[in-house]
């Protein structure tokens, strides 16, 4: 017997939904979606961390990892991960507070058989105890990985902060001293732990495929119906998360990375059951305003802080912890008290002023227009987010809960409003320099924790309204309604429109996705924006700057649904706007005017300049294996710079200077853009022609600026080591493409598909070098390449340079042993990657953009790609690797750092080493592209 329910979908939504509960209790949700070119399921399981038993902090945490190395009917370890590899598919796995979630995708046809494996991992999974104490060191790699990690450092204090009774005060990741022990014992553990804790009433099962419901609901009782119903229930002790020694605290942390922010934390009851209604979204809507008359506005306008966000916080099963987290400026952090008093004097207004059912009703009309029109998403994200919701939600809301405002919120916003208090507070400061006498367990952060004063307290309950605050006006940018046009597009690709000295616009009509929403790109490229590296500095400096000032009078627009983004790329900046298109339009010339009028002050240069700053001189401590990431596109683009070589240039920068690179960037212009969506081709024709001629009134007509790209061939291995401050060595060995060419790039697409997993399970998993391990597929100014990266904390740049130099060399063969039937297996299965269809409309308006910048003008790469993928053959394969990959001395650039525990180990030697890269860049040859 099962039973089903209806469930609440949007109009704009073309799939099928079945809900359903087997008889063993599991709830499943399948969604039939004709469109998909992949198919996926996940599986939410009420198992997190909060389940570890006190003596084994890390155990749901570890059981997720042993589950995926084999079942009673599919013993091979590796071969869930090969299987998902090999068919073109990806997956992966978290473990959270209270849930576990496990995904993946794979090709349609191969659907029925991944059910079958991936529904044994909570049937029979076998727990091998060979893999054991493997696998813990795979923990350990990912606990070191995250060792400095300011987010990992700061939660460990919040959860030594919080009352050490509730299940929230354990250690989550678990690592080789909490996973201690016989192997046989921590396996039987396991075991107990599993048989325990996980129970198919406790599971949610959700199954995105172009399959029917009928084919669905039949995989689901084939395969699922055998997971054991264990009828538990969940039984999390009702103590509270705060006592009332650790509210009226204000906690200091001192972070790794320079930043200063201070998080005002209330403490709430469990909301789950107000999603009907959401107080709390409605209370952060007027909260978290940046237009004119915000909180935020105020606090920028008085130079204390530079950015607010209202809303967040931990959350669970007897808890709510709401969050005001405040970017403070270097005077902000002096005048804290002010801050706080701003703070409240804002909930104050919100409490007396706030009750208005037509704010209210905005920001449900906002939710209502966004179910409307809600754009659909890749398959693995849809089923992923709706086993979770299913965790959440009943069943007619496993879709709608998210959007649901249905009024009657008053008198829940009154009580949160009223739990909002200095009393019921805490203050959570990060900041340099701050006084600490406390380190937090694993991640050794420095912290301290004390009690607020009463003098302090009582001001901030007493605060007056401040001057110039108040609740934003109705918003202008509100579509009341919209309807995306009929018309068909008059062409398969997008179209050159209009076309002059100095531009070209692109466009094309959507006549696919059904929404009344548009996507607008425009690329303004100037020789002056990153000639060299202090241009570059100043060009990203004005991008911040832009944005930062352009937010007072854009934040209506972006609640409304109009968003815009201004990023800079090697040869200027892009514009991106999206949004619902009847007021688009409106925006842009917002956004043009106030662009050509941005009048800086010297007090936002200032604190816009300390902000970029930051970012550049924090870059030097993020992860080993990040920063070698951003040093392999800045040894290989020419114009492209190390952030602490900007921060030194941008340092003695003044707003004279920032102002005259301004003036030097728009002298001379090369505009390209993009007009996607429900625009019709006559207004991307006359927004063309308002284009061109606001660009003509400030700036004469400009080439494309050159992108150059170092070129490899005849270099031999080039060594650069970088100095990076860490216990773990890291390294990534580059191999690029000769030529910028369709066969090249099927050539390297499929030698990343077909090494990947490989790479990752013998590496990662049989010699545990690290927890990041990986192969990936990387073009560089349309030069296809390929990269094989390691992060270790146990092996230094010799040792991880021979095993990946081993593993290529060995690769050869495991080519040649393969069947034809898996060789064209493997190539199906990269196809359907390529040819994935566009989820949504922004899916595809990135895909031509993509396009666009890669000089693809027919719009048909991809399908030039998998042409040269059904030619290629094995023996095309070994060939290139013989020849171009399996010598020391190939073409190939190799990064590295070396761990501090690795710094005695025989040093990385071989090859010619990059000391100096500004002459290196300088001096070798390139491709312009």
């Amino acid at each position: 017997m099962t039973s089903m329910q209806s469930i609440t979908v949007s109009l704009n939504d073309h799939r099928d939904y079945r809900y359903l509960e087997l008889t063993n209790s599991l709830r499943v949700l399948m969604v039939s979606d004709p469109l998909a070119t992949q198919a996926a399921a996940s599986m939410a399981v009420n198992v997190g961390h909060f389940d570890d038993p006190v003596n084994r902090p890390g155990m749901a945490h570890f059981l997720e990892h042993m589950l995926f190395l084999g079942t009673a009917k599919y013993p091979d370890a590796g071969s869930f991960l090969s299987f998902i590899n090999q068919n073109g598919g990806n997956n992966n796995a978290w473990t959270g507070t209270e849930l576990t979630n496990f995904f993946y995708t794979v090709p349609p046809q191969v659907f029925p058989e991944s059910l079958d494996r991936f529904s044994q991992f909570f049937i029979a999974p076998l727990f091998n105890k060979e893999l054991v104490d493997r696998e813990r060191h795979a923990i350990e790699s990912e606990f070191r990985l995250k060792q400095k990690d300011d987010i990992r450092r700061i939660y460990q204090v919040l959860k030594e902060t919080v009352n050490p009774a509730h299940p929230f005060a354990k250690f989550s990741v678990g690592n080789l001293e909490t996973l201690a022990g016989d192997e046989e014992v921590l396996r039987q553990e396991l075991l107990t732990f599993y048989q325990t804790h996980y129970s198919a009433n406790l599971m949610t099962l959700c199954l995105v495929a172009p399959l029917s419901l009928e084919e669905l609901e039949f995989h689901v009782h084939k395969y699922f119906s055998d997971i054991a119903n264990q009828r538990l229930q969940k039984d999390y002790p009702d103590t509270p998360l705060f006592n009332d020694e650790q509210l009226s605290s204000q906690i200091q942390i001192l972070p790794l990375k320079e930043q200063k922010r201070v998080t005002i934390s209330f403490s709430l009851p469990a909301i789950e059951e107000y999603y009907r209604s959401k107080p709390l979204t409605y209370i952060s809507h007027l909260l978290g305003n940046e237009g004119a008359g915000s909180l935020l506005a105020w606090l920028k306008d008085k130079g204390l802080a530079s950015n607010l966000s209202a809303g967040g916080g931990i959350n669970g099963y007897n808890f709510k912890e709401y969050n005001i987290s405040i970017q403070l400026t270097d005077a902000g952090l002096i005048a804290l008290d002010d801050v706080i008093a701003a703070c409240f004097s804002y909930l104050k207004l919100i409490h007396q002023e706030g009750r208005d059912n037509w704010r209210y009703q905005e920001r449900a009309n906002l939710l209502k227009l966004a179910f409307r029109y809600q754009e659909q998403i890749k398959p693995l994200d849809l089923a992923s987010h709706l086993s979770i919701n299913m965790q959440h939600y009943p069943a007619e809301d496993i879709i709608f809960g998210d959007y649901r405002m249905d009024g009657n919120h008053l008198q829940q916003m009154d009580e949160l409003l009223a739990l909002m208090t200095p009393q019921n507070m805490r203050i959570q400061l990060v900041a340099p320099d701050l006084d600490t006498n406390k380190q937090a367990a694993w991640y050794f952060t420095p912290y301290s924790m004390s009690a607020i004063s009463l003098s302090r307290l009582a001001n901030w309950r007493d605060v007056n309204k401040l001057e110039g605050i108040h609740l934003p006006a109705p918003n202008p940018f509100i579509v009341a309604d919209s309807l995306a046009r009929a018309e068909k597009s008059t062409a398969d690709v997008p179209i050159i429109v209009a076309e002059g000295a100095g531009y070209r616009i692109w466009h094309r009509k959507d006549d696919e996705f059904n929404v009344p929403k548009g996507h607008l790109y425009l690329s303004l490229d100037s020789e002056q924006a990153s000639m060299t590296v202090r241009h570059a500095a100043l060009t990203r400096l004005y991008v911040e700057m832009l944005l930062d000032y352009l937010t007072e009078y854009t934040y209506q627009a972006e609640v409304a649904g109009l968003s815009y983004n201004i990023y800079p790329h090697q040869g200027g900046i892009t514009l991106h706007l999206t949004g619902y298109t009847g007021k688009q339009e409106t925006l842009l010339s917002l956004l043009i005017d106030k662009a050509k009028d941005s009048n800086f002050t010297q007090q936002q240069f200032h604190n816009i300049k300390r902000q970029v700053l930051r970012s550049w001189y924090n870059s030097a401590r993020a992860k080993p294996i990040s920063q070698l990431f951003t040093s392999l596109t800045v040894t290989l683009q020419r114009r492209s710079y190390e952030p602490l070589k900007m921060a030194e240039a941008l340092e003695d920068c003044t707003l004279e200077d920032l102002n005259q690179h301004i003036t030097a960037f728009y002298q001379r212009i090369y505009l390209e853009g993009l007009v996607y969506g429900d625009w019709l081709e006559n207004e991307a024709r006359a927004l063309a022609k308002r284009l061109q001629h606001i660009l003509s009134l400030v700036s004469k007509p400009s080439q494309e600026s050159a992108r150059e790209l170092i070129n490899l061939q005849g270099t031999g291995t080039l060594l650069r080591e970088l100095d990076i401050a860490h216990p773990d060595s890291a390294i990534i060995v580059y191999y690029q493409s000769e030529a910028a060419e369709p066969s090249q790039m099927a050539l390297f697409s499929l030698l990343n598909h077909a090494m990947s997993s490989p790479f990752f399970h013998e590496l990662r998993t049989q010699k545990q070098l690290g927890y990041m391990v990986g192969t990936g597929y990387l073009p560089l100014n349309r030069h296809p390449g390929m990269i094989f990266y390691v992060q270790s904390p146990v092996a230094g740049p010799l040792q991880l340079l021979e095993t990946i130099d081993q593993f290529i060399a060995d690769f050869n063969y495991a080519v040649m042993q393969i069947t034809n039937e898996q060789w064209e297996s493997t190539k199906e299965g990269l196809i359907n990657q390529v040819m994935e269809h566009d989820a949504n409309l922004k899916t595809r308006s990135q895909r031509y953009w993509v396009s666009v910048g890669n000089k693809d003008y027919h719009f048909d790469q991809r399908e030039q790609v998998v042409l040269e993928l059904q030619r290629l053959t094995r023996a095309d394969l070994i060939k290139f690797m013989m020849k171009k990959m399996r010598t020391k001395h190939s073409d190939r650039l190799v990064l590295f750092s070396t761990g501090e525990q690795h710094q005695q180990h025989e040093p990385l030697m071989a090859g010619e080493i990059i000391t100096d890269l500004r002459s290196f860049k300088l001096g070798a040859h390139k491709f312009n592209t």
